[in-house]
C-alpha cells in the first residue's frame, strides 16, 4: 500500500527506529480500522531498519490462531531459538515447554515472557533488533500477553517492538493498550485524490470519482479496492442505492462479490486455503489433491489479486481470507476442514489436525469431541490455559452423551476461569451443571462458582458460597475441603463482619484431611482455633503452622506446592503473633519463589508483603524499592495494582497527601465495606499518620476502627497505635482493655517484639519510676528484634516522658536517638515531632546531612544495592527481570550520579 499523506507517521518510526538503534528501546502500537494502512506503516519500518543494519523478525496474527497457545510467539522467535542456551536454566525449560519442544511442568506466562524479553535482548548485543506483528488483535492470548509484557519491560537493548492493533467493533482492550500509540486517521480529501489517481489510471467520470471518495472517506484500502469492485456501468456514472456498511465492511463485500464471481474449484480452493491460517502452500496442495482439485484452480484468483501462491500463501488483505470464509456455506466450509485434517500430519501437529478434524463435524461426534480434549491437555501442559479452554468448550458442544458433555464443560469452565473469561465460565457452568454430574465434580462445580463470584464482587454470599463448597467436599476430597475451609475463612476475614467466626466454627468440626497434616491445614486448625476460642488458645497453634510454613519452605522435604500458594497468609499471621522473625522469613522466602518460578503473577503480592515487613522493620527506603518493583510489575503483566504497601510506607513516612490519597480510594471502593480488611488496613495507615503528626484525636478514631478488624495481623499491629493515640489524646482511660488485650497477646507470643511494644504501651499508661522501668524494658526488647521502626519510636515517647517530667538533659539523649533513627530511615512526620521535642529541651535537632545517594531514583537504588553485594549485571537483570544491558545503562546514571567509576567504589560506599 502506497504511503500516501502519511509523512508525520513515516517520521515517528524513523525517529523510534532510531532512538532503539542508539540503546532506547521501545515499543510501538500502530492502531487504526481496517484498511487504514497499519501494514504499510510496518513495511515502511521494515525497510527503514534493513536500511539501517537492524535484524528483522516478523509474525501476523491470524483470527483462527487465536486457541493455539504461543503461536503467534513461536512464529515470531523461532528463528532466534538458536541463542537460547544463553539463558538462565528455568527460562530455558520454560520456553521449551511453551513451544512444545519438551515436556515438563506447564511454566508461568511470565516466565515464559521473561525468557523471551532475554531472548531478544541477547540478541540485540550483536545487532539492533525490530520485531513486527501486525494483525496482533488476533494473536492467541498466551502470546499476546507475553509480548505486551515484553514491550513494559524493554530499556536499553537495542530492540524495537512494534504492532498493528485494529480497532475492535466490540471496543475491546486488548494487553497492548497502554503502551506507546501511533494513531493512523483517515486521509485527507488532497491525499485520498492522489491515492485514487494511483489506482485507477484509466479517466474517470467526476461524478464517479466523487462517489468513491465519498464511500472510501479516506480509508487508504477502500481508495485500492473500490474502484476493482464496481461494474464498468458505474465508471459511466451509473448509481446505486446508498451503502450504509462502514467502509472495512464494504471493502470486505467488495473481496466477498471478487471472490464470489470466480469459478466454483478455485471458490473452494481459496476456502481451503482461508480455512488454514499457517500458509503452509505443502498443507494447501495435499488438502486440494484430497479435494480432487488441480493446481491450475488457483490461477483466476491469483489473476484477480486475491492471494499470491509459492512456498506460503498470502492473502492480499485479511479482510480477503475473512470475506472467503464468511461467504462460504456451512457444508463447505466442513469439505474444506475436512480436508485439512486428512492432509494435517497427525504425529507432528495433533492439536491443528484435532482442531480441523471438529470444525468439519456436522452434530455431535465423541471421536472428535475426545480429539479436542486431549488437545487441551497438551495445551495446558504448555501452559496455555485460553487455548485449553477454546478446545474443551468446543469439546463440550461436540460431546453426543449428556455425563461427557457436562465433564467437559467443567473442565472448560475452571479453564476459562484461569484464564479471565468469566462470563464464558459462567456460561460453561450452566451447561456442567445440567449434568449428570457424580458427586466429586458437583462440589467442584460449587467451589468453582464460589470462587468466580469472589473474583466478581467480593459480595457477603461468597463465604457462605465456600462454606458450603467445603462441607460438600469434605466426604469426598479432605485436602481439598480444608483448603477450601480455608479459602472461606480468609475471604470472611477480608470482607469483614461476623462470618468469619462461624465458619471457623464450621472448620473445627470438620473430617481432618486424609493425608499427614500440611501447613495449610495447620494453618487451618490454628486460625479456626483462635476466632472461636480466643488469641492465648490459638497463638501456640499459628506458632507451629507458621514454623511448617518456614521448614516446608526452606528445606524443600515433603513440600507440596500448593503450600508456596499460602505463603502471603502464613506471612500475613507472623503479625498476628508478632514474630518478626517468622514475619521477615516467611515474607522473603515467598518473594523469592515467586522470583525462582518466574511467577509474575503473584510476585507483587509477595513483594508488597516484604515491603510492608521492611517498613516495620524501618527500612523504609528499602521498602519503596520493593513497592515499586511490584507496581512496574504489575503495570507490565496487566494485573490490578495493590495499595496496601504504598499506603503504609506512605504513613510511615509522614506523607499525608498520599496516604489520604490512597486511604480515600479505597473507602470509595464498593467492593471494600467499613470493617473489610483493606478498609481497616487503609484505618491503620490513617492512625500510624495521624500519630506521627500530632494529631492524636484522629489517630485514636483510625485506630480503633483498625482495632475491630477481624483480621488478627491488623488488630495486633493497631492495639499499639490506638494506646499511644488515646494517652497523648488526653484519655488513657479509653485504652485500658486495649492494653490489657494486647498485654496477653504479648504473654501469648513471647516475643522481643511483642513484649517491647507491651512494655511501651504499658509505660505510656503508667507515671513515676514503673513507667520509665517499662520504657527501659521496651528498649531492651526491641534491641533483639528486627523492628527498628518501632525501637525508634520508643525512644521518641521516652524521650517525650522524660520532658515531661522536667528531666531535659535526659530526655535530649533519648530524643537525639529518636531524631537520629528516625530521619535516616525516613520518617519524617516522626522525626519532625522528635525534632520539636529537642527544641523544647532547648537543643535544636541537627539536619539531615545530603547524601550522595539522595539522587538516585527508587530502581537505580534497587540497581546500586544489588552491585553493591557482588552481583553482575546479568545476576541483578535476572532479579529485577531487566536485560544486562538495561542493567549497565542505570549503573551508568548511578557512577554519574555518585561520582565514581567503579563498582569497588559503589560497595565502599556502604548504601543504606
Amino acid at each position: 500500500m502506497d504511503l500516501v499523506g502519511r509523512r508525520s507517521e513515516r517520521e515517528a518510526v524513523e525517529k523510534f527506529l532510531s532512538l532503539a538503534r542508539s540503546g532506547r528501546s521501545g515499543s510501538l502500537v500502530v492502531r487504526g480500522e481496517a484498511g487504514i494502512g497499519k501494514t504499510a506503516v510496518l513495511e515502511h519500518a521494515r525497510q527503514t531498519a534493513l536500511a539501517s543494519a537492524f535484524r528483522v523478525e516478523s509474525s501476523v496474527g491470524i483470527e483462527s490462531e487465536t486457541q493455539f497457545a504461543f503461536a503467534g510467539l513461536h512464529q515470531l522467535c523461532a528463528p532466534l531459538l538458536d541463542r537460547t542456551g544463553a539463558l538462565p536454566e528455568p527460562q530455558q525449560a520454560a520456553l521449551g515447554v511453551a513451544f512444545g519442544l519438551h515436556g515438563g511442568a506447564a511454566p508461568d506466562r511470565f516466565l515464559v515472557g521473561l525468557a523471551i524479553l532475554h531472548l531478544m535482548a541477547e540478541v540485540a548485543e550483536e545487532e539492533p533488533l525490530l520485531c513486527l506483528v501486525d494483525d496482533a488483535q488476533w494473536l492467541d492470548e498466551a502470546s499476546a500477553q507475553v509480548l505486551a509484557f515484553v514491550a513494559r519491560r524493554v530499556g536499553a537493548e537495542r530492540l524495537a517492538l512494534v504492532f498493528g492493533v485494529r480497532d475492535s467493533d466490540a471496543g475491546d482492550r486488548p494487553p497492548f493498550t497502554g503502551l506507546p500509540e501511533l494513531r493512523l486517521e483517515r486521509l485527507g480529501g488532497s491525499d485520498a485524490r492522489v491515492l485514487l489517481g494511483r489506482a485507477v489510471r484509466a479517466p474517470l467520470d467526476e461524478g464517479v470519482r466523487e462517489r468513491i471518495l465519498a464511500e472510501a472517506g479516506g480509508n487508504p484500502l477502500a481508495l485500492l479496492e473500490l474502484p476493482s469492485s464496481m461494474r464498468p456501468a458505474h465508471f459511466a456514472g451509473g448509481f446505486e442505492l446508498p451503502d450504509v456498511l462502514g467502509v472495512p465492511h464494504r471493502i470486505e463485500e467488495g473481496f466477498r462479490r471478487r471472490s464470489g464471481s470466480l469459478p466454483p474449484e478455485t471458490q473452494l480452493l481459496l476456502l481451503v486455503a482461508a480455512s488454514e491460517p499457517t500458509g503452509d502452500a505443502a498443507l494447501l496442495w495435499r488438502a486440494a489433491a484430497h479435494l480432487g482439485l488441480a493446481r491450475e484452480v488457483a490461477t483466476p484468483a491469483e489473476a484477480a489479486g486475491l492471494l499470491q501462491i509459492d512456498v506460503r500463501v498470502r492473502f492480499r488483505h485479511s479482510l480477503v481470507r475473512s470475506a472467503v470464509y464468511q461467504a462460504a456455506t456451512p457444508p463447505d466450509r466442513r469439505r474444506a476442514h475436512g480436508a485439512l485434517a486428512e492432509a494435517t500430519d497427525a504425529q507432528a501437529d495433533p492439536d491443528r489436525r484435532a482442531w480441523h478434524r471438529a470444525q468439519a463435524v456436522l452434530g455431535t461426534d465423541e471421536e472428535a469431541a475426545a480429539g479436542l480434549e486431549r488437545s487441551a491437555g497438551r495445551a495446558r501442559a504448555r501452559g496455555g490455559v485460553a487455548a485449553a479452554a477454546a478446545f474443551l468448550q468446543h469439546a463440550a458442544e461436540l460431546s453426543p452423551e449428556p455425563a461427557a458433555r457436562a465433564r467437559r464443560a467443567l473442565e472448560g469452565a475452571q479453564a476459562k476461569h484461569e484464564a479471565g473469561a468469566t462470563e464464558a465460565a459462567l456460561a460453561l457452568l450452566t451447561v456442567a451443571a445440567a449434568g449428570p454430574l457424580d458427586a466429586l465434580p458437583r462440589a467442584r462445580l460449587e467451589l468453582l462458582r464460589a470462587q468466580i463470584a469472589f473474583h466478581l464482587t467480593r459480595d457477603s454470599d461468597v463465604p457462605r458460597m465456600l462454606l458450603e463448597a467445603a462441607e460438600m467436599l469434605a466426604p469426598l476430597d479432605s485436602a481439598l475441603s480444608r483448603e477450601t475451609y480455608l479459602h472461606a475463612l480468609d475471604a470472611a476475614t477480608l470482607r469483614g463482619g461476623d462470618d468469619a467466626v462461624q465458619i471457623a466454627a464450621a472448620a473445627l468440626v470438620a473430617p481432618p484431611s486424609e493425608v499427614p497434616a500440611r501447613p495449610v491445614d495447620l494453618l487451618l486448625d490454628s486460625l479456626a482455633t483462635t476466632l472461636t476460642r480466643g488469641y492465648a488458645a490459638g497463638a501456640p497453634g499459628l506458632r507451629r503452622a507458621l514454623e511448617s510454613f518456614r521448614d516446608s519452605s526452606h528445606t524443600g522435604l515433603g513440600q507440596d506446592r500448593r503450600n508456596d500458594g499460602w505463603l502471603w497468609l502464613a506471612g500475613r499471621n507472623a503479625v498476628a503473633i508478632l514474630d518478626d522473625e517468622l514475619l521477615y522469613t516467611l515474607a522473603s522466602r515467598n518473594v523469592q519463589l515467586a522470583r525462582d518460578a518466574g511467577a509474575l503473577a503473584t510476585l507483587p503480592t509477595a513483594l508488597n508483603l516484604l515491603s510492608i515487613t521492611s517498613v516495620l522493620m524501618g527500612e523504609l527506603s528499602r521498602a519503596g524499592e520493593l513497592a515499586a518493583e511490584a507496581t512496574a510489575i504489575t503495570q507490565a503483566t496487566g494485573g490490578v495494582q495493590l495499595r496496601h504497601a504504598h499506603v503504609i510506607l506512605g504513613a510511615w513516612r509522614g506523607d499525608q497527601a498520599e496516604t489520604t490519597a490512597l486511604s480515600a480510594v479505597t473507602a470509595q471502593d464498593a467492593a471494600y465495606p467499613d470493617g473489610s480488611t483493606d478498609a481497616s488496613q487503609a484505618q491503620y495507615a490513617l492512625a500510624v499518620l495521624h500519630n506521627g503528626l500530632g494529631n492524636y484525636p484522629a489517630a485514636q478514631e483510625a485506630a480503633s476502627r483498625a482495632c475491630r478488624s477481624p483480621e488478627l495481623a491488623l488488630s495486633s499491629a493497631s492495639l499499639p497505635e490506638f494506646i499511644e493515640a488515646c494517652v497523648r489524646a488526653g484519655h488513657p482511660e479509653r485504652a485500658t482493655s486495649a492494653l490489657e488485650q494486647f498485654r496477653s497477646r504479648a504473654r501469648a507470643s513471647g516475643t522481643s517484639w511483642a513484649l517491647g511494644m507491651a512494655a511501651c504501651s504499658q509505660a505510656l499508661m503508667g507515671t513515676g519510676s514503673a513507667a520509665e522501668d517499662q520504657y527501659r524494658e521496651a528498649i531492651e526488647q526491641l534491641r533483639y528484634s528486627r523492628m527498628g521502626g518501632y525501637l525508634a519510636r520508643t525512644h521518641l515517647v521516652y524521650g517525650e516522658w522524660l520532658r515531661r517530667e522536667g528531666r531535659r538533659r535526659d530526655a535530649r539523649d533519648q530524643l537525639r536517638t529518636a531524631h537520629q533513627l528516625l530521619t535516616d530511615m525516613g520518617a519524617e512526620a516522626f522525626a519532625a515531632r522528635a525534632a520539636r521535642e529537642l527544641r523544647a529541651t532547648g537543643e535544636h535537632a541537627r539536619a539531615r546531612t545530603a547524601q550522595p545517594t539522595d539522587e538516585l531514583t527508587t530502581q537505580e537504588l534497587h540497581v546500586a544495592r544489588l552491585v553493591a553485594t557482588g552481583a553482575t549485571s546479568r545476576e541483578v537483570g535476572a532479579q529485577l527481570f531487566l536485560s544486562p544491558r538495561t542493567i549497565e545503562a542505570h549503573l551508568r546514571n548511578i557512577f554519574r550520579k555518585l561520582g565514581i567509576t567503579s563498582r569497588r567504589e559503589l560497595k565502599a560506599l556502604h548504601l543504606p
